[in-house]
């Protein structure tokens, strides 16, 4: 079975992005999240946050029959 790239129902904090690329990566979300942060800290900001609003509308939401 070929593994997707889903947001995450029940992970997630704004709207599952960085939850989703957890789960599809095998790896804690806090972890993804601390990651997101430094980038977008010791980055621009800007990138990081037009990055992360075009993954929540490009990427779909996990159906719920998948869990």
């Amino acid at each position: 079975m070929q593994k997707k790239l889903y947001r995450s129902n029940t992970d997630k904090m704004l709207s599952g992005v960085l939850g989703g690329i957890a789960e599809y990566f095998g790896i804690d979300s806090t972890l993804v999240r601390i990651l997101f942060a430094a980038v977008a800290v010791f980055t621009a900001a800007f990138p990081c946050i037009m990055l992360y609003i075009i993954c929540a509308i490009v990427i779909p939401s996990r159906p719920i029959d998948i869990e």
